[in-house]
């Protein structure tokens, strides 16, 4: 049976052509679309879509708060399509938080072409939404600075031993769901767990807010990696989107490069390239965690870290939004541990404490 997918934008424009963009695809069907929320919650009452597609700036009632009403009566796997402004791309971020398991962009002008351009990436968005299991997103939180300040005490290393001598990096990798993902881990780190490098599949320009948001939010100080940047204790690189990122080692530190370069399974940042330069640089003293997502990026990436001795986590199906990375890196013999969400912020610091 297709998909069936909901449409919510008030653009005329991108209604006409997600019809026409979505009449060609057999698998899915675009059974209604509505201009604002406050039209088309009495349409998915009477019937539940499998994915809904929804805009965030809307008048009457805005895109975020129609999700979070979905999501705490009946989650609904949500896209969010959003434009490309600042203002668009934090909301956009806010939904994610919230529940929504992806996001399309879209430019303010030229719309029409720039949907019929990226028509696969939307029809193959749709399709891991309507596989996915939607939850009710974290609770909102406040960007403060302050958090910092309560985070749980860690043990100081000991006497004489510089903190850098036994700084073991950590690498993670996540799709679908991973924003969510990551945020409840992070959450649960002190500011002084080890240095932690992230791709996180995600829209270009987006990356940048990512990191702004979670450093809002963490105790880790968390920013979108720059050529060069130290993997140091405290500190969260992301890598950003529309380029891949890279591990060093150099003078016993561990760096990241930001590069260009063609997509690796699809996709720029890919998890591939940052497992692979991980395994070869790093070895037996880094620690790879496979979160949420749709494919397979990072698995044979993971299978060479492992092969290598680094420490390999996947998350568990039941926490998954969607268990396609995770599931491809079990697969392949890559995983030493498979771990509920909650349970993965305190195995990297049950790894850092085995020094």
């Amino acid at each position: 049976m297709p998909i069936q997918v909901y449409a919510v934008d008030d653009s005329a424009v991108v209604r006409q052509a997600m019809q026409h963009l979505l009449q060609g695809d057999p698998d899915i069907t675009l059974i209604g679309t509505a201009p604002n929320p406050l039209i088309a919650a009495p349409a998915l009452r009477k019937h539940r879509p499998d994915v809904l597609l929804l805009d965030i700036e809307m008048p009457g009632m805005d895109g975020l708060t129609f999700l979070r009403q979905i999501m705490a009566e009946s989650p609904i796997p949500t896209v969010i399509c959003s434009t490309l402004t600042e203002q668009g791309g934090k909301v956009a971020l806010e939904a994610m938080a919230a529940g929504a398991v992806a996001v399309v962009t879209k430019p303010r002008l030229g719309l029409k072409q720039f949907l019929e351009e990226s028509r696969r990436e939307l029809v193959q968005t749709l399709k891991a939404a309507a596989r996915s299991r939607p939850r009710a997103g974290l609770p909102p939180t406040s960007a403060t600075p302050a958090r910092r300040a309560v985070a749980a005490p860690r043990p100081a290393p000991e006497p004489g031993l510089h903190a850098l001598s036994v700084n073991k990096p950590v690498v993670l990798g996540s799709s679908t769901g991973g924003t969510q993902a990551i945020e409840a881990m992070l959450l649960a780190l002190p500011a002084d767990a080890p240095g932690i490098a992230i791709v996180q599949h995600m829209p270009e320009k987006f990356t940048a807010m990512y990191a702004e948001r979670l450093d809002g939010v963490c105790a880790m100080r968390v920013r979108e990696a720059r050529h060069g940047d130290r993997i140091e204790r405290g500190v969260v690189l992301i890598a950003p989107g529309g380029r891949h990122m890279q591990m060093r080692k150099a003078g016993g530190q561990y760096y990241v490069d930001v590069v260009d370069g063609p997509p690796v399974n699809r996709h720029r940042p890919s998890v591939d390239v940052l497992f692979r330069s991980a395994a070869e640089c790093a070895g037996r003293d880094v620690l790879a965690i496979m979160l949420t997502g749709m494919g397979d990026d990072g698995a044979r990436g993971m299978k060479l870290a492992h092969d290598r001795g680094a420490r390999t986590i996947a998350q568990d199906e039941a926490t998954c939004v969607v268990f396609g990375m995770p599931k491809e890196a079990i697969a392949c013999g890559a995983v030493d541990t498979v771990l509920p969400l909650p349970q993965i912020a305190p195995a990297i610091l049950a790894f850092d404490a085995r020094g």
